[in-house]
């Protein structure tokens, strides 16, 4: 009992030393956590305290009763989702805009930085990353406006280029086996410049040290970008990558509902537009709640697992 009663005696000692470290700790950078504040806050306010909302998924919600008023009805409303007729279709688009996004979207960025960094004039460098950037701070209606002035079957410059040889103007934008590359190019051209700035930031935390060794060695300059710039930027391109993969059954609402019309809807209904179209629209909020909770946990497992297979093969992960 001495003895069991020294060892609870020195742990509890041991836990007051810790705990007294680290208050003291606070206190001397307590600016610092002061500056973390607003952070924490944000977080708790916009992305932890919504989740409890998750519960509608589980109810049949009603805006009037309220959360605590309405009733439960346990998994009707993913039964509801799991056994919709086109509910194929959905996952399959989902899946394949997503993946085309990872093979060609992801690596635009990456390029474009590398680029920008090889380029040795930095006035001109500075103009191109300007241009690059703009398309970002542009609103999706009005990259839609330019993709229809541009693929327009009267004025666009696309069928007139065919016209002029001699083919038959395209209705780019109401035929479905064109829509999967339309959304692919247009999001390349408004996100690869603001992306790059990543990878940007990524090359510039390299030590020009190794630049200069590499030189005096005599490698050459795709040596160097082999052996120097690709594996500096690695550890930024693993993290953005396992982030794409955890909202892989994210494609964004607003570009894909911009460019969707009745004639695409065989190869551009995703699971965000049909939430929209079901859950918003039609006012089932319990089902749009239920559709959101199954993309956040299958994303959840995605990450995780992307993340292990990420941290076997090169030794970067998230966590």
């Amino acid at each position: 009992m001495r003895a069991q009663h020294a060892v609870q005696t020195k742990a509890k000692s041991t836990i007051q030393t810790e705990f007294s470290t680290l208050l003291k700790f606070v206190v001397r950078h307590r600016a610092l956590y002061i500056m973390l504040i607003p952070g924490m806050l944000y977080f708790l306010v916009f992305k932890y305290f919504p989740l409890a909302g998750s519960m509608i998924a589980f109810q049949d919600y009603n805006i009037f009763k309220g959360f605590m008023g309405s009733e439960w009805v346990g998994f009707k409303w993913f039964e509801q989702f799991f056994s919709y007729p086109n509910l194929n279709r959905l996952l399959k688009n989902t899946l394949i805009i997503s993946f085309y996004q990872i093979i060609f979207t992801f690596p635009a960025p990456i390029i474009l930085a590398i680029l920008l960094n090889e380029l040795r004039m930095q006035g001109f460098k500075r103009v191109v990353q300007t241009v690059v950037y703009l398309p970002h701070f542009l609103s999706w209606t009005i990259v839609f406006g330019f993709v229809y002035t541009l693929l327009s079957v009267q004025t666009g410059f696309v069928n007139q280029a065919i016209e002029a040889l001699g083919g038959t103007t395209v209705n780019f934008l109401q035929k479905a086996e064109y829509f999967r590359t339309i959304i692919i190019s247009s999001g390349i051209w408004k996100e690869m410049g603001w992306s790059a700035i990543v990878f940007l930031a990524a090359i510039a935390g390299i030590s020009p040290s190794l630049y200069e060794a590499a030189k005096i060695d005599g490698a050459s300059r795709f040596k160097q970008f082999l052996h120097i710039t690709l594996p500096g930027m690695l550890p930024a391109i693993m993290i953005l990558l396992l982030l794409k993969i955890g909202h892989i059954l994210d494609l964004g609402f607003e570009q894909i509902y911009l460019f969707l019309n009745p004639m695409t809807l065989s190869t551009g209904d995703v699971l965000d537009t049909y939430a929209y179209r079901i859950g918003i629209l039609g006012g089932k909020y319990s089902l749009t709640t239920a559709i959101g909770l199954f993309k956040s946990v299958v994303g959840l497992l995605l990450l995780v697992v992307a993340n292990r297979a990420s941290k076997a093969a090169t030794g970067e992960g998230l966590y």
